[in-house]
């Protein structure tokens, strides 16, 4: 008599033995001659047993170690419409696939949301220690009766709902891959790296959310998520939510000049710069023409005064003395509003910390340090912070209302991230929310200024003279009308995501 096939998980991968007289399962499997058993990638998981019940095939699942659990909410709010229409969309995508919402749109109930109607063990992914510590506390909050745990930071949890950083969970993806039926990738971005994409390529997790106010990257990856994590389900804009979801919110551009001194010194070392491109061949408009640079500034003499002029002129954008005068206009119009202030380099942060006695912050300061620094400012002790890229996601300041980015780099993740760090409402009435965009006026930082903006592809007047065809554009919105959630409704799904049929008697 034939034995049934059984499913069993073994370190990120599935085996199943004996094969199964069905075909559906073939196009999953590898031969794997040191075991002379088929293997399958763990990430195949769902796929696979809807293929097998397709075909009424009968086989046994020991793979997987997830269960229903109780999540008996005790923090519940009146969800936002846009939160109400991303939990839809992605219920009708078969509770798989990336929601993107910006930063404040309320990204952390929508998964407590997710969680409720998708009752399973739920481990919750997040790139910073204090990302998990927020999550955690959200969490005991909302289900104080759920067992909760964390996995990083010296914590090593077994727990039916689980907060991980991405490296910790990535370290232990083998153990962690069929223990859970729903992945939350918060800040979903830092997935598709050959790093922390094991997370879900070794997981069986029939069910996965992304969340993410900028899903894009450089290099293309994001494309990855489609894969790992599922389509893209939902998207709204800051724009489309202020107001409602998130305050009132005006971005003003304010360009600088350099003085006549600063602008004879940049303009020089531009032309070092920029002779040393023409004779070498080389575009800076493509990420291929900046490591050439980088390549050809450590071959020759001649490229490293290239480079060194690059740098120089650049420190004299980013550190002009009017950025200073102005930054000076702005906290005295200001006060006494809670005010962020952003620069893209430490010794900025330092230099502006001790001339204006305001509080700094960056990937030196101690986790005690920082901690009591951000409470101060919430409390309203301190007016003002100053700090480089540790304050860009993950930090919780509805205080804040006023944002002053003095410099930064090109990417349209970062600008989003610190516009969303003033725009939460929190318990202000009629929130008005502003950034200040402050650039040096006629340099490099106007193009850095376009490329963030999502205007990578407009041609500039100065420095550059082709379009910048490699620059990230980030597309907005919905990309069309009638494209949001109710497209949704609209597309073939092979099964129910009615609530009454996810019981605790379903296969997933």
């Amino acid at each position: 008599m034939a034995r049934t096939p059984t499913l069993t998980f073994d370190r990120g991968t599935l085996i199943l033995h004996p094969p199964p007289r069905c075909k559906a399962w073939m196009d999953f499997a590898t031969w794997d001659d040191r075991i002379e058993k088929f293997r399958i990638p763990a990430i195949q998981y769902r796929p696979l047993v809807e293929a097998l019940q397709a075909e009424n095939t009968d086989f046994v699942d020991k793979a997987k170690e997830f269960y229903p659990v109780e999540l008996l909410a005790a923090l519940e709010m009146e969800p936002y419409p846009h939160q109400s229409e991303a939990l839809k969309a992605w219920k009708l995508a078969g509770r798989q696939g990336v929601v993107v919402l910006p930063t404040a749109a309320g990204k952390t109930y929508l998964a407590q949301m997710a969680m409720q109607a998708t009752p399973r063990t739920t481990l919750i992914v997040v790139p910073t220690l204090d990302l998990m510590h927020q999550w955690y506390a959200h969490l005991l909050a909302a289900f104080p009766d759920a067992e909760i745990g964390l996995l990083g930071g010296g914590s090593r949890d077994r727990t039916p709902i689980l907060v991980s950083t991405y490296d910790s969970a990535a370290i232990n993806a083998e153990n962690l891959g069929n223990r859970y039926a729903l992945i939350i990738f918060d800040e979903c971005h830092h997935l598709p790296t050959d790093f922390s994409r094991v997370i879900a390529e070794y997981a069986i997790a029939p069910y996965r959310l992304g969340l993410s106010a900028t899903p894009e990257r450089t290099d293309g990856k994001h494309a990855d998520l489609n894969i790992l994590i599922g389509r893209e389900v939902y998207r709204k804009r800051a724009e489309d939510l202020a107001g409602k979801a998130l305050a009132e919110h005006e971005i003003v551009q304010i360009k600088v000049k350099l003085s006549q001194l600063e602008r004879e010194k940049y303009n020089r070392l531009i032309q070092i710069r920029n002779d040393f491109l023409r004779e070498s061949k080389i575009s800076l408009g493509s990420i291929q023409g900046w490591q050439r640079f980088v390549q050809m500034s450590a071959r020759s003499q001649g490229g490293r005064r290239a480079m060194l002029a690059h740098r120089e002129a650049k420190e004299i954008a980013l550190g002009t003395d009017g950025k200073i005068r102005v930054l000076a206009n702005l906290l005295a119009k200001h006060y006494p509003e809670r005010i962020l202030i952003f620069t893209a380099d430490n010794a900025t942060v330092y230099s502006i910390s001790q001339e204006f006695l305001i509080p700094a912050i960056t990937h030196q300061t101690p986790v005690k340090e920082r901690h009591a620094i951000l409470t101060k400012f919430r409390e309203g002790e301190y007016r003002s912070l100053i700090a480089s890229h540790v304050l860009n996601e993950g930090v919780d300041v509805p205080s804040a209302s006023v944002a002053i980015i003095l410099s930064g780099t090109g990417s349209a993740r970062e600008y989003i991230q610190r516009l969303g760090r003033v725009l939460r409402k929190g318990n202000v009435k009629n929130k008005q929310a502003i950034l200040y965009e402050v650039i040096a006026e006629n340099t490099s930082e106007e193009r850095t200024s376009a490329r963030r903006r999502g205007e990578g592809d407009k041609p500039q007047k100065q420095e550059g003279k082709k379009k910048n065809k490699e620059n990230l554009r980030v597309v907005y919105g919905s990309g069309g009308k009638g494209r949001e959630y109710k497209a949704a409704e609209q597309m073939e799904i092979k099964y129910s995501t009615d609530e009454s049929k996810l019981s605790k008697d379903d296969d997933f």
